[in-house]
């Protein structure tokens, strides 16, 4: 799985005395667009996934290309994250919004979750988004780097056609 390029993002809530909670996470998806949906996928020993499901809101800031400090940060369960990088609540639901590195945010409210192995999917209603200019974290093969080329991508065009796997199958796997 290390070798699927993903885009990086932390997620955050607040514990149930309203302290800030979050961890990094690569495993984020569009699940819907009518109503808007996404999912993260996190660890059931987390600290953050507690703290999730009892306050029951979150927040998804996508990571710009030069937040690897932050992803690493936020990567590392042993660390207080919140004194060393800037936020702020962005509603009065308190989940925090990381402020200088993040290309995106979406507050989102818990629709539902499924336990799948060791971890939990959560399904988030998507109740505000907006996103600013700038290029996204990734993260494969075991390190973060930079959008290819290093400028940002425009509008995707429509897809160029369906792939019909009788014409160009799939090279063999090993």
């Amino acid at each position: 799985m290390s070798s699927f390029p993903t885009g990086v993002s932390v997620v955050t809530t607040v514990d149930t005395d309203g302290r800030p909670r979050g961890m990094t996470c690569s495993s984020l998806s569009s699940v819907s667009l009518d109503p808007p949906v996404l999912s993260v996928c996190l660890s059931v020993t987390s600290g953050t996934l507690s703290s999730l499901r009892s306050h029951g809101r979150f927040g998804v800031n996508l990571l710009g290309d030069s937040a690897g400090p932050v992803a690493r940060l936020f990567a590392d369960s042993a660390q207080s994250h919140f004194d060393r990088v800037p936020w702020r609540p962005a509603d009065d639901s308190g989940v925090p919004r990381l402020g200088g590195d993040t290309i995106a945010f979406a507050a989102c409210r818990v629709a539902d979750t499924k336990l799948v192995g060791d971890h939990v999917v959560i399904f988030g209603e998507v109740l505000g988004a907006d996103s600013g200019p700038g290029n996204p974290l990734l993260y494969g093969r075991r390190q973060f780097a930079g959008w290819p080329g290093g400028t940002q991508g425009g509008p995707a065009g429509p897809p160029a056609g369906r792939l019909d796997p009788a014409v160009s199958p799939l090279p063999p796997t090993g």
